[in-house]
């Protein structure tokens, strides 16, 4: 109950911040401040940076700002959005809006919001502005409490989320919606704790299923196709390598050559979907999770766990605990391994 209770509550506060008139200020007295202060479930969330994101997704990305605020308009009783799961390592909560176009993820942990809004927000502004078909996901919005309460101190409700388009997009109107696959992907070279340091038998298959997926089959791709996705791999991962970034992954779709899905926005290639070079499948693909910073506290801290694990069991380096340079020439290694060229 408690938790139903303080997801429906979050689910208004995220709605409430996108449909909240731009124009309107928000503003507390200090003896309000006070008495927020104690609300554990229900908190005020405001739209971060509001011109910057308009401009992306206006400009950039072409989205139409009447539709993107209707996906979050419900009525007749319809939550504000729908729940999908606590996913992940970092304790992130997940939600859609209910016509499948949007994925809204929490940020919990103080080193990766910091590092987005502190030391990623304006270079990824440029980044997009530079190369308004990058295969990084498209960041739509960012919502922030202003203010601080129990609830967000004890870390019961997350004050930080980031707003993201869905790369399922019209899966739920296809047809063939139970034939679309999905692969979350890094290099498989590094050492996962969950993995390689516990015994099979206490690892949960839930846990083992979050690791990193396989691809067993090839992208086949015309050369012309080839070259675009390399480029475009390139040069967004050597901005997260500038950026110091590690830990990102590629979020693979596969869909029946013959379904027609929904793509948002401006029709960047790898969103509409890339005609396979044998003809059977159409790809989609963007790069995610990439607010792992190695200059943030917490991730120097594990790389000092880590080296005592290398210590005894002489494992390698863990994904989150490598330099920027080698997992970009890892993760590049690993998606050229997976294309075939027709």
């Amino acid at each position: 109950m408690g938790k139903n209770r303080r997801q429906s509550a979050l689910t208004k506060s995220i709605q409430t911040g996108v449909l909240r008139d731009p124009a309107q200020q928000f503003h507390k007295t200090a003896w309000g401040r006070l008495l927020a202060f104690f609300s554990l479930f229900k908190i005020k969330l405001v739209r971060h940076d509001q011109e910057l994101f308009r401009t992306l997704r206006r400009e950039i990305w072409q989205f139409d700002e009447n539709e993107y605020q209707d996906s979050f308009r419900t009525s007749g009783g319809q939550p504000p959005l729908k729940t999908m799961g606590d996913l992940g390592y970092s304790g992130s909560t997940f939600f859609g809006t209910l016509d499948g176009r949007y994925v809204i993820k929490s940020i919990p942990r103080h080193f990766e919001y910091t590092f987005f809004q502190s030391d990623l927000l304006e270079p990824y502004y440029d980044h997009m502005r530079d190369h308004p078909d990058s295969m990084l996901v498209w960041i739509t919005d960012y919502l922030i409490a202003p203010y601080s309460t129990l609830g967000t101190v004890l870390s019961w409700t997350p004050a930080h989320h980031i707003i993201m388009e869905n790369i399922l997009c019209g899966k739920s109107d296809d047809l063939a919606s139970n034939k679309w696959e999905t692969y979350d992907l890094k290099p498989l070279e590094y050492f996962y704790p969950e993995r390689d340091l516990v015994p099979e038998p206490l690892v949960s298959e839930d846990t083992l299923n979050r690791l990193s997926d396989h691809f067993e089959d090839k992208l086949h791709l015309s050369r012309e196709d080839y070259n675009t996705f390399i480029q475009a791999m390139k040069t967004d991962t050597k901005f997260l390598e500038d950026a110091n970034a590690v830990d990102y992954s590629m979020f693979l779709v596969r869909i029946p050559a013959s379904s027609t899905p929904e793509c948002l926005g401006r029709k960047s290639p790898w969103r509409a979907g890339i005609r396979s070079a044998d003809g059977k499948w159409k790809y989609r693909a963007v790069i995610l999770d990439f607010f792992w910073a190695k200059h943030k506290l917490h991730a120097q801290a594990l790389s000092g766990v880590v080296q005592t694990f290398n210590v005894v069991g002489r494992q390698g380096h863990m994904s989150i605990t490598t330099t920027s340079t080698d997992y970009r020439e890892k993760f590049l290694a690993m998606v050229e391994g997976m294309i075939q060229i027709h």
